[in-house]
């Protein structure tokens, strides 16, 4: 989700969940997303993930962003659209983990435990380093409009 403000781009990122991000910021920070359903397109898992992860909508037009390969060798093919939503309002779905690691303790967590609006500049600091390139091609998209 992006929005435009006095000509200025504004990006919606989430914050994951649970013990092992708490605390951290710079980096950590994520565009919503998830795996792809058997039988799923990736387009419409891409809009399960984010109502999932946020609990906020999604509303067409999409732009194609591509695809990037992060360090951890996971693949993100990524769409954007504008939108606006209140961040204290994310409703994120709970998914479980060890923790800690090798415990053998399970618990639940919130997938995103907050989400935030950034600026381009400040989304570049808080975002996965692997996913600024989307950052980068989304501002290519609306070069026109910012």
């Amino acid at each position: 989700m992006f929005r435009l403000v006095d000509g200025r781009l504004e990006v919606l990122l989430g914050h994951p969940g649970g013990p092992f991000w708490e605390g951290r910021h710079e980096g950590a920070w994520t565009m919503p997303k998830g795996g792809i359903e058997r039988g799923e397109s990736a387009l419409d898992g891409a809009i399960r993930e984010f109502k999932e992860e946020t609990g906020f909508e999604v509303a067409p037009p999409f732009l194609e962003l591509g695809a990037i390969v992060q360090r951890s060798g996971k693949r993100v093919q990524a769409w954007a659209f504008e939108g606006d939503c209140d961040p204290a309002q994310v409703a994120s779905n709970l998914t479980t983990t060890e923790w800690p690691p090798r415990s053998g303790r399970i618990i639940t967590i919130p997938e995103i435990d907050q989400v935030q609006f950034f600026d381009l500049d400040s989304a570049r600091r808080a975002i996965n380093a692997g996913q600024a390139e989307l950052l980068d091609r989304l501002a290519s998209h609306l070069s026109n409009k910012i």
